[in-house]
């Protein structure tokens, strides 16, 4: 049971069967001599006719991920007769389930601390802007010269404007 030239082994499907493996052999690329419990797994789950079936019909660029399926199912099978791939299919969308339901969860308490992180740098302004809430005055941002657009002068200043009388001041700093 040896290769063309007598120096290497059989592949395990050829070892399995009985049979010469011969160059052509398209099973030997995807089970080595060693792998005789993973080809048994794939000959107890689809048999050498179907699995030979399957890579005439399958693109030649696509050959080995085919077998790779074929394999992967077959040794789950092995695994778990019940369920097979469709347990371990289920199994990975409850755990992207319960992962999405985690990340939303992370990312409302994320949203939480920003809240409260805003809410405490509004409480702990600067003093000027604490004096000025408590006395009723405040400013706009946009009255800020470093949130203008434009500057006619290059003196800095700031408007104030007190609420209740709706009278604007300027005052230079």
């Amino acid at each position: 049971m040896t290769r063309k030239g007598g120096t290497s082994q059989a592949c395990a499907a050829c070892k399995y069967q009985r049979k010469r493996c011969t160059p052509e052999c398209p099973l030997a690329p995807h089970f080595r001599p060693e792998q005789t419990e993973i080809f048994k797994n794939a000959h107890k789950l689809f048999g050498v006719r179907n699995i030979l079936r399957i890579l005439e019909h399958v693109n030649p660029a696509l050959k080995n991920e085919a077998m790779r399926s074929i394999i992967y199912q077959a040794n789950m099978r092995d695994r778990s007769p019940v369920h097979g791939c469709l347990g371990v299919i289920y199994q990975l969308q409850y755990q992207i389930r319960h992962a999405e339901k985690e990340l939303y969860a992370v990312l409302s308490q994320l949203d939480l601390y920003k809240q409260h992180h805003r809410h405490q740098q509004e409480i702990t302004s600067s003093p000027m802007e604490s004096q000025q809430l408590q006395l009723g005055i405040g400013f706009e941002q946009s009255e800020l010269p470093f949130f203008q657009n434009e500057v006619n002068d290059h003196t800095p200043h700031i408007q104030y404007h007190n609420h209740n009388h709706k009278k604007n001041t300027k005052m230079d700093i």
